[in-house]
């Protein structure tokens, strides 16, 4: 059985498909590079070179590989950056998607995991988001993984009695964080622990972006996961799929119990054995001040577990992070 990853050849996706072929199945990438990295694709695993808004490609691609399901990790994923372009957000996620679909309808693929976001929930009137709690995104990007959620279900609903029902379910988490592999290092200009890397590698203190939220020490809190528990959990939800094993429309993948940046810079400052000291600069736009996602029902269904410290997070990501970026 092979497993189509959209965006594989990302930070994310890649992990995925490496989570993939450990767990013996076979993986195939689709990537039009504008984020990702073609030496990210482990060896043997076949690689595409296009994008998701191309209908056509995608489709051809499906039957080419014989794939029976797709992980769709491909995207635009920087909640401040969406406030400044919010039509090439919806462009890349919503038109994306809707397309993936239509392609997935064309080829006769009818299993999918979703990676959405808890960036759905804008800030919650509650400690701990549920699956149940309603969801008010702050930004074009959790809107547009929210729509993109919409259309799943909604094809889910169209095609329920039909020869090709369409299987899926999304799953929602924050940020994602750390390394499985050096040979896998998150090199976003965007994420919170690049930044700092960077910053720290170049001798400047790290930046902290607002420090007057309404939190324990004034700076926004959120979850961290590592890459491999999430990547993990990605392919149990497609195991469960293929197994006919039935699955909820959502799933988190919280830690509950969320983490400040001021928390995480100090971890990545002690990662480098670095006495710099973080500048505080004004809020961004887009950016709620505390969200955690309780992530029990992902637990039971589909082996999420927080298996990484955030002293480990940091620790692997500051060694994968490569020397010359």
């Amino acid at each position: 059985m092979t497993w189509m990853v959209t965006g594989g050849a990302g930070y994310i996706g890649s992990h995925v498909v490496r989570a993939l072929t450990d767990a013996g199945l076979d993986a195939v990438v689709l990537d039009d590079l504008s984020s990702g990295f073609e030496a990210f694709v482990p060896d043997g695993v076949p690689f595409v070179n296009a994008t998701i808004l191309d209908t056509d490609a995608v489709a051809a691609a499906l039957r080419e590989h014989g794939v029976r399901g797709v992980i769709h990790c491909a995207g635009y994923k920087y909640a401040g950056e969406s406030v400044k372009f919010p039509l090439h957000t919806y462009r890349q996620n919503v038109e994306g998607t809707a397309c993936l679909l239509e392609a997935m309808a064309s080829a006769g693929v009818t299993q999918l995991v979703f990676s959405s976001s808890a960036g759905v929930y804008g800030t919650p009137s509650v400690a701990e988001a549920t699956e149940d709690t309603a969801t008010l995104p702050e930004s074009p990007y959790g809107e547009s993984k929210l729509i993109g959620e919409w259309l799943i279900r909604d094809q889910v609903r169209a095609t329920a009695g039909t020869d090709a029902p369409l299987r899926a379910t999304s799953l929602r988490y924050f940020n994602v964080v750390g390394s499985a592999t050096p040979d896998v290092p998150d090199v976003s200009p965007h994420a919170l622990f690049p930044r700092v890397i960077r910053a720290i590698r170049a001798g400047e203190p790290p930046q902290i972006f607002g420090d007057d939220y309404d939190t324990e020490d004034g700076t926004c809190i959120r979850d961290y996961v590592h890459v491999q528990d999430l990547a993990h959990s990605h392919v149990a939800a497609a195991r469960m799929l293929d197994f006919g094993k039935p699955l909820a429309p959502v799933y988190n993948l919280g830690a509950g119990n969320g983490t400040s940046v001021r928390q995480i810079v100090s971890a990545l400052l002690a990662a480098a054995g670095s006495d710099l000291e973080p500048v505080v600069r004004e809020r961004r736009a887009g950016d709620p001040a505390r969200i955690v996602a309780n992530g029990d029902l992902a637990a039971d269904d589909i082996e999420w577990k927080m298996a990484h410290t955030i002293e480990e997070m940091a620790m692997s990501a500051w060694e994968a992070f490569p020397a010359e970026d």
